[in-house]
């Protein structure tokens, strides 16, 4: 206000001041409605989440009103005060991204006094949702209103309860708390009462005064908790307001000015007592409020009194009320009676009609609000109480009737409503388990009530399980039951006052007792959950030692952390309980309570001895709920199989605690149970069983969860009965399985269903124990001797392995599996699973290795087995495990498959086995030579003798062989070496040599792959692949449809993993994507360095170790069978085993050992190597060698000395070392020849390291030795430095293939090596798919073998040496051992590779036929099939010469389809000469290169202008452009010159009679030509009488193809031909064109029309009428042109014939639309015809002389001419 309004009226201002202090001191504690607003939450929450700022501001202004509420159609508006409160319903609300936000409303409306029911607000919602004028009614008021909404924190600090109580922590009561308010949620929320709550909400609604007489205007109305009549009797338990005290005795309505029908909307929060009375009720009174101060009127006058009575029949009064209103106080003990009850001489208003609308609603702990609990839970109690008669409703139950009620309130549970029976689940199973436990005595009879509590159980599970799908855990049970049972469940403890002799010290049971309806006893419905087993050990927990402790620590210490205060019915108790979160002071508190209650049992047993002299009988849970189980059908056996899992488990329980509170644990088990129990689960088991065998196909799911079910059962009886008797029942489920199986068509399921029975079963923490690892073999005196828990520890690896039978340990034999019963189980199921007969498992194969897997990393990863000496006892159980992998060889994932680098043994595909087989020389496929001598070296070597019909089975994936393999490393490593060497000497030749072959896969599976590879794993993505190949599983495996695969397998079927297991159950994972953790790669794409680093590093120590395991393997083979007959084909499987791993990529630590046991063996074995076993030999020096070019020192020297000590001990055999010194060199040969990536220098060192080695060996420093070592070394050095020319023209293919063929050219003395070399280059044009010349590498090699063959043994079948292979190449011949020098085959050392023998001539001769093939020279294929065939008719080998013929049908009928040749380009030729002293050896050297079909000059030439220009400088490297003779003077000295010209092969006329098809015109070419046009006066091109043209024809060296793609140029000559010689070839060759078009077939009338054209057309510039007018219009004066100007006329002539025969074959082709044209043709015809006539019919008279001797000179000029004279 202005300052001068304020002194204008002061007085005003100061009577308004006083006034308004008057009103709040008399009026102050009433309220009116004033204003009212709506905020639209929906709109807040998506714009406060879809902004990204830390907070947000929304502001809602009365501007912006229409806009927020018209765009969401809410589906139901409801009030505050109606019990559906429903969210806003199509709008459903992510609240995961809201940011916290600040609202301000600006929008306020008054509230007016006769417009406030639900109603009229419902009205105004809708209209502010409808931009409307309706709102313009409303009297908008300014106010401003400032909210802060945020996300509540997850744990917030100083939080209170809706009770108001503190949760703790709470550490300074001044801080402003935090308030929890109740949810009234809309659908039914299912959550067990956990904690005490027992509140009541009242809501008044409306009162209809307009009938009372009297003054009632200013309506409120006081209301009160009584729990007496008297006005002092209320109680303090209404909630106040926030600024108010905590609690108060009353509370107010709003007042609505001047109305008699006021509508209210207050909530009034009650704390409800723990015990009601009857006498218990809320008072309404209802007040006239005068609002001004007149004489003898009071503030407040009561106008009204209503109530209503909390208690009916004992159960609490909710709902909706409409109330009579009493004009006057009610009289006494109005308390217990209805205001519906007409009291006499009473006043009602409106007569005694109800006026007083209000709502009652309860959220309680205590009350059930249920009709059907209330009445069992009140028999129950009433039975405990021994109240009889009892009142239910308005019915009272006399005790003669009680058990027909009971078991009629127990059936009835079904009905109840399923919100109270979960709120009260625990308490009501708790009862149900008492009624069973301790039968009730009606009337002096005990009743059993164990069947209908067992049927009302099970049906209420059922319900819980059905209807609460989204509560179960991932292994389908629902969380609610298995927390009751982890939790809550415990035995009723049989005789509560006598302290519990159990562990731990704590005496008695501890209870928490409830209030029961009487104030003097407590009913103690024992809801209790497990305790800690003992305070003062926190150990306990830890890795049980035996089975017993296990049990012990099932009952104990997993419950902490849940609270305590189960309360369940009510009782006198002045304070209500709260929550007692501190488990530290839980167990006292809980101690403390016991002691101070007597259990109401005691009273009762004792009452009830009194009343009939006897104690009720006491039965056992556990034997109760087995027989009653056993006993059941129907539906009531239906539902307990769907949820077997939950009565299984309670029993389990049941059965512990019976046993731990009956001191029984130390017990013997077989005295534990009686025989009735046990029997009961035999029968139980049994039957379960049968289901899952009869039932596996229609309810696939529900058996998947009852087989897993049954199993965690046996796994937990295991635990506490005699395991004997759990073996039994486990045999009684295989039988039931097993007779099944043998009749079922596809018993994958049924199968895949017993291995995870199997696999949970052994996921016992004792499964060691249990399978007497300890006892030998000798047949027990029981099945299963049950072994004393507390001795097992150190018992159960006591015995020493006598010597008996050792097969029998390591075979599935009978006494093995009586042994070890559950191993013999699951290595029984590996065997007829991975059995390649077995019809239909092979989905299984991933499921069945797993399981054995996951065994094996479970004992490895258990401290209880961490001493080797009990690691050994362990894999003693899984030594069969070694026989049933060497079985499933052939089906093992072929990882050697992959690894063709580093001259790795390669199988070619071919046909079959026999053929197949590695090379030790190189890595290319050209090198892998089939069907060799050796049989080793092929990797199935072995199976050679059982299998020859090749891989028939189904291979497993790589996956499932890695994890078989490491199965087998893990058993060799740990298993006792004196056991495993006495089997080994057991083993026939062939199971030894399958070992070595499982070995020989082992070193490929586990090779280190290095970083790199996992990098580019991480770079692929896999989920493509993945969802494929779980289709391709599904649709093999036949089940059931992917998609409830997938559900069954999400909701669980992934059990507990084996205790101590570091790999979990990796069972079933493979839809559940996020278990899943060997498939990461797959999941979680990129990985971080760290990652990929970290796996690199495991996969580097996993080789070391998988490969240190076969070394320690291939040691006790060696010590075993150095003794035996046998020992010289196994020790070559060893050295072979040993070759391999030293080929893969090993680290140092592995090698040093390796190179150790290398050097043993051949110290021991020398002749092995030397005279057996040559090849391994050479493959020996390779090794050694390519680790002597090791960059790290350690390697280097252990090589070094390797390979001394090799050439050592072969010289001290034979003193001469010509073997090793003849491998040696082939091996580095080969080494350099195909390895990319060996260090020269390196290996210079290790060489120098050998030379000192052999300065300094006195021993044999008198001999040869030095010398010749001195000599090798010389040689090796030379070889190295040719390699590193090599090395520099890695790029150039052209002179890197040069080189190798000098250096094979080098060795033409040393046959071995220039076949290494042959073969190096041959690997080398493979790459480049030069498969020609590769082709000629092998005939080569071939024809060297060949050559020395035939003077090694002298076969008529076998080729005489190089001539017989002419046919193929006319180059073979220089292969030919004819000069001196030539060494003699039979010399040692010489010749004895492998494949100087006959398979290996067949091997090479078969490769180079394959070259051929994929050359398109399938003519070649023939003829070296002709050199083949001989040798197999000589073999009689009809299989191998049925292969040829197929092959040679398929070679033939190709070149049949082929026979234009156009389809096969076999290659283009040009050219190349260089110029410059920059290209050295080249300069002035011409080639001819053989470049790939259709190649044009223009590639060729930007291939060799780039490749040179790189080397030398793009501006010194210069392309001649022309085919001239080239001008060495005029050249710049500075630069590199290349010339290139396109030339064609050449044949003389004679030759073509010869070369008639494609092929014949394109093979063995050595003369090629080139033409180039010039004039006398310098120009290339001129008129037709100066054109002049030069033929250059350049003979090579060797024919095309060759070993090399280029060849030198070694003879050239030109011809020059005049213009009258150009002008008849040019003829010559019109004419020819003519005559192909005219007989072509079919025809072709384009093609035939284009030659026409281009001969007859007038228009043809240069055609053929100007060649006769400028050729033959006069006869030359020269005679030497006499014959050429005849021979030109006699061409015309033929043109003129060809042309009219082409002209009649148009004809016959063309359409009418085309005879015009072909008019036209003729016509020019004719006259061309007529044009050329006197120019032909001119003859030279001087040529048809009679012929004379011929005495001319033979110039070049007449050579044609005369060659024609001469024939």
């Amino acid at each position: 206000m202005p300052p001068s309004f304020v002194l204008q009226n002061k007085e005003k201002l100061e009577k308004l001041k006083s006034q308004a202090d008057q009103f709040c001191q008399r009026l102050g504690k009433y309220r009116m409605p004033f204003a009212w607003t709506a905020i639209h939450l929906m709109n807040i929450v998506s714009s406060a989440g879809s902004l990204e700022r830390d907070s947000t501001e929304v502001e809602i202004s009365t501007g912006e009103r229409k806009g927020s509420w018209s765009e969401r159609r809410n589906s139901s508006l409801v009030g505050r005060r109606s019990l559906e409160r429903t969210t806003s319903g199509d709008d459903s609300c992510n609240l995961t991204s809201f940011r916290p936000a600040t609202l301000t409303v600006t929008n306020f409306f008054k509230q007016e006094g006769d417009r406030l029911s639900d109603e009229d607000l419902y009205k105004f919602l809708a209209d502010m949702r409808r931009p409307s004028s309706v709102l313009r009614r409303l009297r908008p008021i300014t106010a401003q209103l400032k909210i802060d909404i945020s996300p509540a924190p997850e744990n917030p600090h100083y939080c209170l309860t809706p009770e108001l109580l503190q949760v703790k922590l709470y550490p300074d009561s001044r801080v402003r708390p935090t308030r929890e308010i109740l949810e009234f949620p809309a659908r039914d929320v299912y959550v067990p009462n956990t904690t005490y709550r027992n509140l009541l909400y009242v809501y008044p609604q409306s009162l209809n005064f307009a009938n009372r007489q009297g003054s009632a205007r200013n309506i409120t109305v006081k209301v009160q908790f009584m729990y007496g009549e008297d006005p002092s009797n209320a109680m303090p338990v209404i909630f106040g307001k926030s600024s108010c005290s905590e609690f108060s005795k009353e509370a107010y309505t709003a007042v609505v000015y001047h109305n008699r029908s006021p509508d209210f909307h207050e909530e009034i929060k009650v704390k409800l007592p723990a015990t009601l009375t009857d006498h218990h009720h809320l008072l309404f009174t209802f007040y006239h409020v005068s609002c001004q101060q007149k004489q003898n009127t009071p503030l407040e006058t009561p106008v009204g009194y209503t109530w209503i009575p909390m208690l009916q029949n004992g159960r609490l009064k909710t709902g909706q009320f409409c109330l009579p209103v009493s004009l006057e106080k009610p009289p006494q003990a109005y308390s217990v009676l209805s205001p519906e009850v007409p009291l006499p001489g009473m006043k009602w208003v409106d007569n005694h009609k109800g006026v007083f609308n209000v709502e009652v609603v309860a959220v309680s702990s205590i009350h059930t609000q249920d009709p059907y609990l209330d009445k069992f839970f009140a028999l129950v109690n009433a039975l405990d109480e021994h109240m009889f008669p009892v009142r239910i409703g308005d019915m009272r139950i006399m005790e003669n009737n009680l058990e027909n009620e009971l078991k009629s309130s127990i059936a009835a549970l079904n009905s109840s409503q399923l919100e109270p029976v979960v709120r009260f689940l625990y308490l009501l199973l708790d009862k149900l388990i008492l009624l069973v436990v301790r039968p009730p005595v009606i009337a002096g009879q005990i009743v059993n009530l164990g069947q209908a509590s067992f049927e009302a159980m099970a049906s209420i599970i059922n319900r819980l399980h059905k209807n609460l799908e989204g509560n179960h855990d991932q292994h389908g049970r629902n969380s609610l039951l298995a927390s009751y049972i982890y939790y809550v469940f415990r035995l009723p403890n049989t005789y509560p006052n006598s302290p519990s002799p159990g562990p731990g010290g704590l005496g008695g049971s501890v209870h928490y007792a409830t209030m029961a309806r009487s104030a003097v006893r407590p009913a103690s419905l024992n809801l209790n959950r497990s305790r800690s087993l003992s305070n003062s050990n926190p150990d306990i927990s830890g890795t049980p030692t035996s089975p017993d402790d296990e049990v012990r620590s099932i009952i104990g210490s997993k419950g902490l952390d849940r609270s305590n205060s189960w309360v369940n019915t009510g009782g006198p108790k002045a304070a209500p309980w709260g929550s007692n979160p501190s488990p530290s002071a839980e167990s006292t508190q809980a101690m403390d309570r016991s002691c101070n209650r007597m259990s109401s049992h005691t009273e009762t047993s004792s009452f009830l001895q009194t009343l009939t002299g006897r104690l009720p009988t006491k039965k056992l849970f556990h034997e109760e709920l087995a027989l009653q189980w056993v006993v059941c059908s129907g539906s009531v056996r239906e539902s307990a199989l769907q949820q077997a899992w939950f009565f299984f488990e309670l029993m389990v329980k049941s059965m512990v605690h019976h046993l731990y509170f009956n001191d029984k644990l130390d017990a013997p088990r077989k005295s534990r149970f009686p025989e009735r129990f046990m029997d009961d689960i035999a029968a139980l088991v049994s039957t379960i069983a049968s289901d899952i065998v009869s039932r596996f196909q229609k309810d696939t799911e529900m058996v998947e969860r009852l087989n897993t079910s049954l199993a965690f059962f046996l796994n937990d009886l295991l635990s506490v009965m005699d395991r004997g008797f759990v073996f039994s029942l486990i045999k009684t489920c295989y039988k039931q399985v097993s007779s099944k199986l043998y009749s079922l068509p596809t018993p994958s399921v049924l199968v895949s269903l017993r291995l995870d029975f199997l696999r949970i079963i052994c996921s016992h923490e004792h499964y060691v124990t249990l399978n007497l690892p300890c006892s030998l073999l000798t047949p027990p005196a029981s099945p299963s001797p049950s072994v004393s828990s507390a001795t097992s520890q150190s018992s159960g690896f006591s015995t020493t392995v006598q010597d008996q039978k050792i097969a029998n340990m390591f075979e599935l034999s009978v006494p093995f599996r009586q042994q070890h019963y559950l191993a013999g189980l699951v290595l029984t199921e590996l065997a007829v699973i991975l059995d390649p007969d077995a019809e239909g498992l092979f989905g299984l194969h991933k499921k069945v290795i797993n399981m054995v897997h996951n065994l094996l990393s479970s004992h490895d990863s258990d401290p209880r087995y961490s001493d080797p000496q009990i690691k050994a006892r362990v894999a003693m159980l899984y030594l069969p495990l070694i026989g049933i992998i060497m079985e499933t060889v052939p089906q093992l994932y072929d990882f050697t498959e992959t690894h063709n680098q580093r001259g790795r043994p390669i199988c070619i595909a071919t046909d079959d086995y026999e053929s197949e087989s590695g090379s030790m020389i190189s890595q290319t496929v050209a090198m892998a030579i089939a069907g060799t001598s050796v049989p080793q070296l092929t990797r199935p070597g072995s199976f050679l003798l059982t299998s020859t019909s090749g891989r028939q089975h189904t291979t497993f994936s790589a996956e499932s062989s890695r994890s078989l393999l490491i199965c087998l490393l893990w058993v060799l490593k740990n298993a006792d070496e004196t056991v495993l060497q006495k089997w080994f000497t057991d083993l026939s030749v062939l199971q030894l040599n399958r070992l070595l072959d499982l070995l020989y896969l082992c070193v490929s599976c586990f090779e280190y792959k290095g970083k790199k590879v996992f990098e580019r794993m991480n770079s692929l993505t896999f989920k493509k692949s993945k969802d494929m190949r779980a289709k391709l599983e599904e649709a093999i495996l036949g089940s059931i449809g992917a998609r409830q695969e997938m559900v069954r397998r999400s909701r669980g079927q992934l059990e507990r993993s084996p205790s101590g297991s570091a790999f979990g159950s990796q069972e079933n994972l493979r839809w559940r994507k996020d278990m899943t953790h060997w498939r990461q790669n797959t999941e979680k794409l990129d990985k971080s360095r760290a990652e990929i680093e970290h796996e690199a590093l495991i996969d580097g120590n996993l080789a070391t170790e998988a490969n240190l395991i076969i070394l320690d393997t291939l040691e006790i083979v060696v010590q075993t069978v150095s003794v035996t007959e046998s020992k010289e084909s196994i020790l070559g499987g060893v050295l072979k085993v040993l070759l391999h791993s030293m080929a893969c990529n090993q680290s140092a630590v592995y090698l040093q050992h390796c190179f150790a046991t290398q050097r043993a063996l051949v110290s021991k074995f020398p002749e092995l190597l030397f005279e057996e076993e040559t090849e391994q030999c050479a493959d020996l020096c390779l090794r050694l060698l390519r680790h002597c070019s090791s960059s790290i020192g350690t390697i280097r020297s252990h090589a070094s000395a390797s390979l001394y000590l090799l050439m050592r001990q072969n010289f001290e055999i034979g003193n001469n070392f010509a073997r090793v010194k003849m491998q040696v060199t082939m091996s580095l040969s080969s080494l350099v020849g195909t390895s990319q990536n060996f260090n020269e220098e390196f290996l210079r060192r290790s060489l120098k390291t050998i030379l000192t080695y052999a300065e300094e060996d006195l021993e044999l420093r008198e001999t040869t030795f030095p010398d010749q070592v001195q000599d090798l070394v010389f040689n090796l050095h030379m070889i190295l430095s040719d390699t590193v020319k090599m090395k520099e023209h890695q790029e150039d293919p052209e002179m890197l293939i040069d080189l190798m063929y000098r250096i094979a050219k080098g060795y033409q003395t040393s046959p071995d090596l220039r076949l290494t070399w042959l073969q190096n280059m041959a690997g080398k044009h493979s790459e480049r798919s030069n498969h020609a010349e590769a082709a000629q590498c092998l005939v080569h090699s071939a024809a060297l073998v060949a050559e020395y063959l035939s003077m090694l043994e002298d076969r008529k079948y076998l080729p005489v040496g190089c001539v017989t292979f002419q046919n193929i190449s006319s180059n073979v011949l220089e292969e030919s051992a004819v000069s001196d020098d030539v060494v003699s085959p039979d010399e040692e050392g010489i010749c004895s590779g492998k494949y100087f023998t006959e398979s290996g001539l067949v091997g090479l001769l078969e490769q180079a036929a394959a070259s051929f093939s994929m050359a398109g020279m399938y003519e070649a294929v023939n003829e070296v099939y002709k050199v083949l065939i001989p040798i197999h008719e000589a073999n009689r080998d009809a299989k191998k010469l049925s292969t040829i013929h197929g092959k040679l049908q398929e070679a033939f009928s190709k070149i049949v389809h082929q026979s234009t040749g156009w389809e096969r380009m076999f290659g283009t030729y040009f050219r190349v000469g260089f110029y410059g002293t920059k290209f050295g050896d080249l300069d002035e050297q011409e080639f001819v290169y053989k470049e790939p079909a259709i190649t044009k000059l223009a590639e060729i030439s930007h291939r060799l202008e780039g490749f040179y220009g790189e080397r030398f400088g793009e501006d010194v490297v210069e392309v001649i452009k022309d085919s001239n003779p080239v001008d060495k003077c005029k050249l710049d000295p500075n630069k590199a010159y290349i010339q290139i010209t396109y030339v064609e092969p050449y044949f003389d006329t004679y030759e073509m009679k010869d070369r008639i098809t494609y092929f014949d015109k394109n093979y063995n070419l050595r003369r090629f030509m080139y033409c180039t046009p010039f004039t006398l006066d310098g120009r290339a091109h001129g008129e037709l009488h100066e054109q002049f043209k030069r033929k250059t024809i350049l003979t090579t060296s060797h024919a095309f193809p060759y070993i090399k793609t280029r060849v030198n140029v070694t003879h050239k000559e030109e011809i020059i031909l005049t213009p009258i010689e150009v002008a008849i070839e040019d003829m010559q060759k019109k004419t020819q064109e003519l005559a192909f078009a005219t007989h072509q077939d079919p025809a072709d009338p384009k093609m035939l029309q284009m030659v026409l054209q281009g001969s007859v057309g007038t228009t043809v510039n240069q055609g053929p009428l100007e060649v006769a007018q400028v050729f033959l219009s006069e006869i030359p004066s020269d005679p030497k042109l006499f014959r050429h100007h005849n021979k030109l006329r006699l061409c015309f002539k033929d043109f003129t014939k060809r042309c009219e025969d082409a002209l009649r074959k148009n004809k016959s082709l063309i359409g009418p639309d085309q005879k015009e044209y072909q008019r036209e043709l003729e016509r020019n015809y004719h006259r061309l015809k007529e044009a050329l006539q006197p120019l032909i019919n001119r003859k030279i008279p001087q040529l048809y002389k009679a012929v004379l001797p011929v005495t001319c000179h033979r110039d070049s000029f007449s050579r044609m001419s005369l060659r024609k004279m001469d024939l």
